[in-house]
């Protein structure tokens, strides 16, 4: 049987899924901050150092990128 713990998890997974479904970049790493974070929670929940810090880092980064000028989000040419 799932625990509440479990199911942090696989919200972490289908929110992750999801962003591979946006449309524009700012979408793509807000969602993907957002599924770091629940993934986060989840190390907290398993009490897994590596899997929160790794997380809490990606989630950073996915959201303080998501607030730049849509020019710096461009890839070059």
């Amino acid at each position: 049987m799932m625990t509440q713990v479990d199911w942090i998890g696989w919200l972490a997974t289908a929110v992750f899924l999801v962003s591979y479904f946006t449309r524009s970049a700012i979408s793509l790493r807000r969602v993907q901050g957002v599924a770091a974070g629940l993934w986060a929670l989840y190390g907290v929940l398993i009490h897994s150092l590596p899997v929160i810090v790794a997380n809490i880092l990606v989630a950073s980064v996915a959201v303080i990128s998501s607030f730049r000028k849509p020019s710096a989000l461009a890839s070059p040419p």
